[in-house]
């Protein structure tokens, strides 16, 4: 009806009933009204949520961008031939010939304890004498020479160049003194101190020194489990879902294992744990705190997940579709895997999305069977100790040190990128699967 239709018949009621029309008028506008708020409840619902999100995202970027840089110092060395073992230069306290060559050039003199020396050394990382190490190993004629060497500073140090610790700053909640800053001031007004992009926090393992902790470890660690996730869960929950939605005679077994399926989905992560520590380590003994046993649990954790989303994609399929398969000739099999299959893949992908990402940020479950533990190295296959991501920022906040603070946000922020890029893909595909009918 035009505008014009429905004034005349509005202009009409009024003529015929006024109490009529004044009564539907203000209907009309109440029903108006709830209308309008409703919209503007969920305006402001987004808006509260966006509000939220950025905060959180804010706060973990504010805390966690100075990781991805670091400070280093370049600092000439006399390579004392009676301090230096050429069988095992290893051995050789590199650290402590620097701090004592350092406050020399410096004019500092110290007492017989090497007190001072002591507090100088704190500031370099221990990553100085590995890299002095190789490199009289490398060339044992060094010895005896003045030589370069670049090295990351210290934790501490590393956090005072950056602005976290300042001379303001409470002596009880840092560990550098006055003193060890005026050698810092020093440092860096001779030039001998440069910032640069923080590599290793990519290209290590976990460490106990701060400086030297990188994500690579976890990072590995977290695509093993995943893999080993992703090989059991989507098969066997593709798989059952299939079953139970098309070949399964309804009944109350079907119904009894349907129930079952959803309080599954609703159960604790932390009793997955459990259970992963009772059947995969106890009884099958498989090697604690391996990608394999942490890919066994969340895949047991994805399972209900990944049905109960297959078995709606499955339901979506329009009943036309089978019937015209069937009438055609085709088997229950054929038509099942030939079109409607094909057709739910959209919906199985997303529920395989959803299932890999609530998989890569579970955290009780892997504290549970011993993926906690303090792990360096990076894990070359399935069975090998390994991190992941979710417990390295447990064991990274949990940490005494502060620097380990803001590598536990860049670790967060790691993980979110990880968990975008898995997503991307599987979104990808999911478009590469879907059809249209």
């Amino acid at each position: 009806m035009t505008d014009t239709g429905a004034d005349k018949m509005w202009a009409r009621l009024a003529a015929e009933d006024p109490a009529r029309a004044a009564r539907l008028q203000k209907g009309l506008k109440a029903r108006y009204a709830r209308e309008t708020r409703f919209k503007l409840y969920g305006v402001l619902a987004v808006a509260v949520a966006i509000g939220f999100l950025v905060l959180l995202l804010g706060r973990i970027v504010d805390q966690g961008h100075t990781a991805f840089y670091a400070n280093q110092m370049t600092v000439q060395v006399y390579m004392d031939p009676a301090r230096i073992d050429r069988a095992y230069p290893q051995g050789t306290n590199f650290q402590q010939m620097v701090a004592q060559q350092q406050l020399a050039r410096l004019g500092v003199t110290d007492d017989e304890q090497g007190t001072k020396a002591t507090a100088y050394r704190s500031l370099i990382s221990s990553e100085l004498k590995f890299r002095a190490a190789d490199m009289i190993r490398e060339n044992p004629a060094l010895i005896g020479q003045t030589v370069e060497i670049t090295a990351p500073v210290s934790d501490e140090a590393d956090l005072y160049y950056k602005g976290e610790i300042t001379r303001e700053t409470a002596s009880d909640q840092r560990r550098v003194s006055d003193e060890q800053m005026a050698w810092l001031d020093e440092l860096k007004r001779e030039g001998h101190v440069s910032t640069t992009v923080n590599t290793q926090l990519f290209t290590n393992g976990d460490s106990t020194e701060p400086e030297l902790a990188g994500v690579l470890g976890a990072v590995v660690g977290s695509a093993l489990m995943l893999l080993v996730t992703a090989c059991i869960a989507i098969p066997l929950g593709v798989g059952a879902a299939v079953y139970l939605e098309e070949f399964s005679k309804k009944g109350r077994i079907t119904d009894l294992i349907e129930v079952n399926i959803n309080n599954l989905a609703a159960v604790p992560s932390i009793v997955y744990g459990l259970l992963g520590v009772a059947l995969f380590i106890n009884w099958m003994h498989l090697p604690r705190s391996s990608p394999l046993v942490g890919g066994l649990v969340l895949a047991l954790m994805a399972l209900p997940t990944i049905i109960i989303a297959t078995r709606s994609a499955l339901k979506a399929v329009p009943p036309s579709i089978r019937e015209a398969a069937l009438a055609m000739g085709a088997s229950r099999t054929q038509t099942v895997f030939h079109h409607v299959l094909p057709l739910a893949m959209p919906g199985v992908m997303t529920g395989t999305i959803i299932s890999m990402a609530h998989a890569l940020g579970e955290t009780a479950p892997l504290l549970l069977i011993g993926m906690v533990s303090f792990v360096p190295g990076i894990p070359g296959a399935i069975n090998e100790p390994a991190g992941a991501l979710p417990s390295l920022v447990y064991i990274w906040e949990n940490a005494s040190e502060r620097a380990f603070h803001e590598r536990t946000a860049a670790a967060i922020m790691v993980l979110l990128a990880f968990m975008i890029v898995m997503n991307a893909a599987a979104i990808l595909l999911r478009r590469r699967f879907e059809r249209r009918w």
